[in-house]
């Protein structure tokens, strides 16, 4: 009879019971905190930056200062204290409403974990980009790239990573390459070759890449995977939501874009009497 037959159904979770596992660290009483194969009191406080332990724990691997401060440069630039910006506007309401700033920056937080504008967005673009280089690699043109992509949304270059709504260019997308020069850091396979799309791009349908785009590539040639890059990026929006929130506590309550029922245009059934 086979082992398989004779071990428990429950072996699994019998194995684990009363057992919390870690492979990432945590503290041993009398002798230290640790993270990583780092002691954290000893390697990592006062020896390394904020950014850096965010990427160690987010990956396991603990990135060069520089990388950290690119880090730490996107996280500034993609957080705004604007309260017309979905998520920020979440932020803002909660202090209206005098909800506290844990719950109002966290319920900002999740509201931008989206597929279309938020954090979440940098797993397409790896994912577009990686997919990218690789057909590059196999001798697809940057046109035929392209091509292929706009295929598969009847003809249109709907592109992670590419055009803006509202506005032309991406001014972010220019700080974080002077960060990126001024830190020594340099442009990889994949981000040369998002360049050589964008300029296709423009040229043909008058697109460039965004924010999302260059970040997504400068991600890939670091080594992180569309997965690490989400995790690095989990809170990226947090101190924008904060600042909206402080905007308006700080004010009368309710004074928060506050509607009457004539702003809000009813398209329901007409008014009809009980039965």
């Amino acid at each position: 009879m086979s082992s398989s037959m004779n071990s428990s159904p429950y072996q699994f979770w019998d194995e684990r019971r009363g057992k919390i596992q870690s492979k990432k660290g945590g503290w041993v009483v009398g002798k230290g905190i640790f993270n990583h194969g780092y002691s954290m009191m000893d390697d990592l406080v006062g020896k390394v930056s904020y950014m850096q332990v965010v990427a160690l724990n987010a990956t396991g691997r603990l990135p060069e200062r520089p990388v950290a401060d690119w880090l730490e440069a996107i996280h500034i630039c993609l957080s705004w204290p604007d309260p017309r910006i979905w998520c920020n506007q979440i932020g803002a309401f909660g202090g209206a409403m005098r909800a506290s700033v844990v719950a109002s920056t966290t319920a900002g937080v999740l509201a931008a974990d989206a597929k279309t504008y938020g954090n979440k967005t940098v797993i397409q673009g790896v994912r577009f980009i990686r997919a990218a280089l690789l057909d590059s690699k196999r001798g697809l043109s940057v046109d035929e790239i392209i091509r292929n992509e706009c295929a598969k949304h009847r003809g249109k270059p709907n592109i992670m990573g590419y055009a803006r709504p509202l506005a032309k260019g991406d001014e972010r997308v220019v700080a974080m390459e002077r960060v990126q020069r001024e830190l020594g850091l340099p442009s990889g396979e994949h981000l040369q070759l998002a360049k050589q799309i964008e300029q296709s791009l423009l040229k043909d349908f008058d697109e460039s890449m965004n924010i999302g785009g260059y970040v997504a590539a400068f991600l890939s040639d670091l080594g992180y995977s569309d997965e690490e890059a989400y995790r690095i990026l989990a809170v990226l929006v947090t101190s924008g939501v904060t600042a909206c929130y402080a905007d308006t506590c700080d004010k009368a309550p309710d004074a928060f874009l506050p509607l009457r029922c004539a702003d809000i245009e009813y398209t329901g059934m007409s008014a009809r009497p009980v039965p």
